[in-house]
């Protein structure tokens, strides 16, 4: 005999949901593999694992002490403190290391702690200033770095000291620079300190005065550049993106690169700048693009772009792409900073917290399901099984997320996924209830499942919209482990909708044409008695308003609750009818205004 329409649906969504869990479960599989297996930390599957990642009050990390760099005479403002520890935040977050904690400590430093032990490419995004310019090149040529330092008593040490030239060397403009590309730039102490200048000296260069050339040397030390001063600044820069580049024609060169898009005055700036480079001859038809007073590249300006979007290339990989597409989209730090202390924490809360969690957790799934055996009897196991695969469905994308996107569980995420026991409780009863109220009604129990889920699905949805709204509005707005709460919430929420839909509605349709439940066994949860209505045959039951006595009490909490358009809409079909009402269910007639 061919399955009905409904039962082939629930196949098909149990199908579905099935292999929802395989493929979360085999991308999980596969990527811890490959991690294990190749011992590589880099690629999307460099810190994949079977068990999520735990935050900083669980777990511990590193702290790492910021100390502001000021000239003699300087100070930090508050403002820009506060302003250093936002974007520090932004850059951290858009690295995927969530839970982080950012503070300041007294006038000058600024204190991060990082669950477990951060990259390289993390402590860059904490520590660089990032701050971008665009100087057009006066002169370059290989860096030679012969120069060596000296001690006091004349002896040659392995680290040079940056050159400073002498004051008898006259730093005055042979004539007045009519532009940033104009030589005259170039003075005699300039050209001093170029031909001297070792790469491989510490010199700051990263204060530099915006108005004055610069000598510099490329970020890997094998070119030194003389450089007009900053036509277009970094603040200009409006978004930052990182991929692939291609070539004119929309080809892939296999290289990565940091796309850049400038607001309206860094377009007119740019449009300026690369109009005049054009016309003029290498070196000074090339545009240095300078972070942190070292030039990461110095392309030729083979025609003016006037369209406010540049592409950066150099030496990038996925990583350091992203990591400066990251910094210039979120803003130079206002101060330089150096790393005073970088050492590791212990966890805050620690395991035994962890452990409270979890044991407050399965105390209250223990309620649920106790309470479920007592309401709903042998309906209350599609109760547990959907609780169970939401749990499977929850640890699953929270370990997806833990190592491709740097998530970790905090406490506060734990309190989340005990709530979301409630959320997915409520969901449950609100369908058990409205497939009771169909029976009450009179319907057939597979006719009674597809009512009742019509009608419950719209209250479920409201629910969980509800909810989501709420996580997502604490996601956009907290900061912190709150953050981590409103995640868990906003995850365990959707995944609600997932379950009941997929699962819960499903299996309730397959054991609609059972013997057990369609038969209405007394321990189903569907007992005619229990509920007021009177069986009649296999899934067949007869209106209260058919027998006598007690039984009737069945149909008259049926018609309470009832909403308000559909009593109005019954009592408007029983005037066209002349009185009565026709159940196409069950046939049974009805007068308005009496007991069915």
């Amino acid at each position: 005999m061919a399955r009905s329409t409904p039962a082939k649906k629930a196949l098909r969504s149990l199908t579905w949901l099935l292999v929802i869990i395989a493929a979360i479960a085999a991308l999980n599989g596969a990527a811890t593999i490959i991690h294990k297996t190749t011992n590589s930390t880099a690629g999307w599957w460099s810190s994949a694992s079977f068990v999520p990642e735990l935050a900083l009050d669980l777990q511990g990390g590193t702290q790492i002490t910021l100390a502001a760099q000021l000239q003699s005479g300087k100070t930090v403002s508050s403002d820009q403190l506060t302003q250093a520890v936002s974007i520090i935040r932004q850059r951290i977050d858009a690295s995927g290391v969530s839970e982080a904690e950012i503070n300041t400590q007294g006038k000058n430093n600024i204190v991060v702690s990082i669950p477990g032990k951060p990259d390289a490419a993390t402590l860059q995004r904490i520590e660089s200033a990032a701050r971008l310019t665009f100087r057009p090149v006066l002169y370059t040529g290989t860096a030679t770095n012969t120069a060596v330092g000296k001690d006091k008593a004349g002896k040659v040490t392995s680290s040079p000291t940056p050159y400073s030239p002498p004051a008898s060397i006259p730093n005055t403009y042979t004539a007045k620079p009519t532009n940033g590309s104009d030589t005259s730039y170039i003075t005699a102490r300039l050209a001093a300190l170029y031909s001297n200048y070792n790469c491989d000296a510490p010199d700051d260069v990263t204060n530099a005065s915006d108005s004055k050339p610069l000598v510099t040397c490329s970020q890997d030390g094998t070119a030194k550049y003389i450089l007009g001063p900053v036509e277009v600044q970094g603040s200009t820069i409006s978004d930052a993106t990182s991929g692939i580049a291609t070539n004119s024609q929309g080809n892939s060169t296999g290289q990565y690169a940091v796309n850049i898009t400038f607001n309206k005055q860094g377009t007119a700036d740019f449009k300026a700048v690369t109009s005049r480079l054009v016309s003029l001859t290498a070196p000074l038809n090339q545009f240095a693009i300078v972070l942190d007073g070292e030039v990461i590249t110095a392309p030729t300006t083979n025609s003016a772009i006037t369209d406010g979007k540049a592409q950066i290339t150099g030496s990038f990989d996925a990583t350091s792409s992203k990591t400066l597409a990251d910094q210039l989209k979120f803003g130079a730090l206002p101060i330089s900073f150096t790393v005073q202390s970088n050492e590791v924490i212990s966890a805050t809360l620690g395991s035994t917290s962890l452990l409270a969690g979890l044991i407050a957790g399965l105390i209250g799934l223990i309620l649920v399901v106790l309470y479920s055996i007592f309401q709903y009897r042998a309906l209350a196991f599609v109760t547990v099984l959907s609780l169970a695969i939401s749990a499977a469905i929850t640890y699953l994308v929270i370990d997806f997320l833990s190592w491709h996107d740097g998530y970790r569980l905090s406490l506060a995420g734990v309190a989340g996924l005990i709530v979301a026991i409630g959320i997915t409780a409520d969901s449950f009863i609100v369908y058990f209830e409205r497939i009771r109220d169909e029976l009450r009604d009179g319907r057939a129990l597979e006719s009674a499942v597809e009512a009742g889920w019509t009608r419950a699905i719209r209250t479920i949805l409201a629910s969980d919209s509800v909810n989501f709204l709420a996580a997502a509005t604490l996601y956009i707005l907290a900061i912190g482990s709150v953050k981590g709460f409103a995640l868990t919430l906003l995850l365990t929420t959707l995944i609600d909708v997932v379950v009941v839909t997929l699962f819960t509605h499903p299996m309730l349709r397959l054991l609609a044409r059972t013997e057990f439940f369609g038969g209405g066994h007394r321990f189903s949860g569907l007992d005619p008695d229990a509920l007021g209505a009177v069986y009649r045959g296999r899934a067949q039951f007869r209106a209260p308003g058919e027998t006598a006595g007690r039984k009737r009490g069945g149909g008259k909490e049926a018609a309470t609750r009832q909403t308000i358009a559909e009593r109005r809409a019954a009592e408007a079909a029983a005037a066209r009818n002349g009185g009565t009402t026709t159940d196409d269910d069950t046939r049974a007639t009805t007068k308005p205004g009496k007991d069915a």
